[in-house]
């Protein structure tokens, strides 16, 4: 499956990874991304995050329940 690309705007330089989660619809609500991320079912980069506010940057890949989202920063 083809990975979705969250670009981040030339105004940030960071989204956060409960934020990604809600705003890519991969979660209900922020609570629910607040528990997924503890019961360790995200991962970025290929390993498990636990950080519910971890700062995502481009280049980060993010991975959740067979989804994958990369981050990019516009050109």
């Amino acid at each position: 499956m083809t990975p979705a690309t969250f670009t981040l705007n030339d105004q940030s330089e960071y989204i956060e990874l409960n934020k990604l989660l809600k705003f890519e619809n991969l979660v209900q609500t922020g609570g629910h991304a607040r528990l997924v991320i503890e019961d360790g079912l995200v991962r970025v980069n290929g390993e498990v995050e636990y950080r519910i506010r971890r700062k995502l940057r481009s280049g980060d890949r993010v991975e959740i329940d067979g989804k994958t989202v990369v981050i990019a920063s516009e050109p």
